[in-house]
């Protein structure tokens, strides 16, 4: 009996494996395009679009800055590609990754390591780096719950604990069309390449 099939068909051609990922077949315009028509918290959001997890990406970028200022393009570019491999895996809840076990954080981490070789990032980001982008996430996700989740405060701040307002500071959460966030997850990525360069 044959294996089943474990490769996605990518727009750009490319064929991905899933379970033996290679930074050659990863393209940034899949990435892109996959994230942005990728909904966070399952598509139950307010608004008239799906908030995306390029657009999730975008803000925790920028709030990695507000947390790491002065923090070299690279890092900056890790924090933009944290969700990467969720345009091919898709973007689980926590209480269904629980439930899944431990085969999606595996081949999300195969993912996202073939990602960063990709980009000329480390397989493995240093400790303090992952940590200070698991805080913007965190912050993001914050901003998300309360102003289009449907949490309220305390219940928002009991799930990912009460950000620093000043990093918070003129942050919206943006509703747009998915090309045109899928515009900006491509242009942002092409600078912070173009700064590594």
């Amino acid at each position: 009996m044959a294996n089943p099939r474990a490769w996605q068909k990518m727009l750009s051609g490319r064929r991905l494996d899933l379970l033996d990922p290679t930074p050659m077949d990863i393209e940034i315009t899949d990435i892109a395009h996959g994230l942005a028509f990728v909904a966070r918290w399952n598509g139950q959001t307010l608004g008239d679009y799906a908030y995306s997890v390029a657009e999730h990406s975008l803000l925790v970028e920028e709030i990695f800055r507000r947390i790491a200022p002065g923090a070299p393009a690279k890092w900056q570019l890790a924090a933009l590609l944290h969700d990467a491999p969720e345009y091919v895996i898709g973007d689980m809840i926590s209480p269904v990754k629980n439930a899944v076990g431990p085969g999606y954080d595996e081949m999300d981490q195969r993912l996202m390591a073939a990602i960063h070789i990709r980009f000329g990032l480390p397989a493995t980001l240093p400790v303090a780096v992952k940590k200070q982008i698991k805080k913007a996430d965190r912050i993001s996700a914050w901003m998300e719950a309360t102003q289009i989740a449907g949490f309220d405060m305390a219940e928002a701040d009991r799930f990912f604990g009460r950000p620093d307002a000043a990093l918070m500071g003129g942050l919206t959460i943006r509703l747009r069309p998915p090309l045109e966030t899928r515009s900006d997850f491509t242009a942002r990525t092409d600078a912070l390449l173009g700064l590594m360069a």
